[in-house]
C-alpha cells in the first residue's frame, strides 16, 4: 500500500501550544485522529478498495475528505469517475466497516489525550467534542474508552449541522457549553477542522497525525506534534 507519507515534517512549536492551552477558558476537541488514531484504518480501507479496482488513492488526495466526512469530496465518486463503472457501495462499505473495526480492535487514546483531559478537569474547564462523524461512532468510542461523561456535550453531523470546514459544529458546541467562540480553544488534526475552527472565530491548535501531516494548516494559531506538548 502506497501511503505517500514521506513529506517535509511540519515544524512543531510546543511552547506556543502550551501557552495557548494554559490561556484557554474552554476546550473543544475533534475526535477522529485527535483522541483516537482511527484515520489510518479508514484510509487503509479505501486504499484496498482502490487497489482492487486498479487505482491508487494518494494520501494528499484523501485529505480532502478528512474532518468532513464525504460531503466535500467522496472517494466513492472519485473511483467511479476513474473507472467509468458503478459499484454496490452498501456492500463495499459494509466490508470496509468490518475491516476498520478489526484494525482498531486494540486502539486506545492517543498519547497525551488522557493527561490533557485530566488537566482540563483539574482546571475546571468546560470541554466538548465537535466531530463530522456520527454519534454512533463518536459516542461509542468515548463510552468504550470511559471518557464520555467528561464532556459537557458531543456535537456530531447527525445533529443536523453542516460538517467541517463549515464552522457550525464548533459554534453549536460553544453555545452548548455556554461560552463565546473567542473563549474557546479547538484541538484539531485535520485541515478541514482547522478551517472550521478559524471560521468560527476560535483559536486552534493543529496536531497533525501520520495521515494528516501533509495537510495545509496555515490557518492554525499553532502547530505541534502531540497532545503531550500542551502539558
Amino acid at each position: 500500500m502506497n501511503t505517500n507519507l514521506n513529506k517535509t515534517k511540519i515544524p512543531s512549536r510546543p511552547e506556543e501550544a502550551k501557552k495557548l492551552f494554559q490561556d484557554a477558558q474552554a476546550v473543544i476537541f475533534d475526535f477522529d485522529g485527535l483522541l483516537v488514531d482511527t484515520e489510518m484504518a479508514i484510509y487503509s480501507s479505501w486504499v484496498r478498495v482502490f487497489e482492487h479496482h486498479g487505482h491508487e488513492l494518494p494520501l494528499d488526495l484523501f485529505n480532502q475528505c478528512l474532518g468532513s466526512g464525504y460531503t466535500h469530496w467522496n472517494p466513492a465518486n472519485h473511483l467511479e469517475s476513474l473507472t467509468g463503472d458503478t459499484y454496490d457501495w452498501d456492500q463495499i462499505n459494509a466490508k470496509r466497516q468490518e475491516e476498520i473495526v478489526d484494525d482498531l480492535t486494540h486502539a486506545g487514546l492517543l498519547r497525551g489525550a488522557l493527561e490533557v483531559l485530566d488537566e482540563c478537569q483539574r482546571r475546571g474547564l468546560p470541554i466538548a467534542v465537535a466531530s463530522s462523524s456520527s454519534h454512533r461512532w463518536v459516542d461509542g468510542w468515548l463510552k468504550k474508552l470511559g471518557i464520555y461523561d467528561r464532556f459537557i456535550c458531543v456535537v456530531c453531523r447527525d445533529d443536523n449541522y453542516p460538517v467541517k470546514p463549515n464552522p457550525d459544529l464548533f459554534l453549536a458546541a460553544a453555545e452548548r457549553i455556554k461560552m463565546k467562540p473567542e473563549q474557546c480553544l479547538v484541538l484539531e488534526d485535520s485541515e478541514n477542522g482547522t478551517k472550521a475552527a478559524h471560521a468560527a472565530g476560535m483559536k486552534v491548535i493543529s496536531i497533525p497525525n501520520r495521515v494528516t501531516e501533509e495537510a495545509d494548516f496555515s490557518l492554525s494559531n499553532c502547530i505541534t506534534s502531540s497532545l503531550c506538548d500542551l502539558l
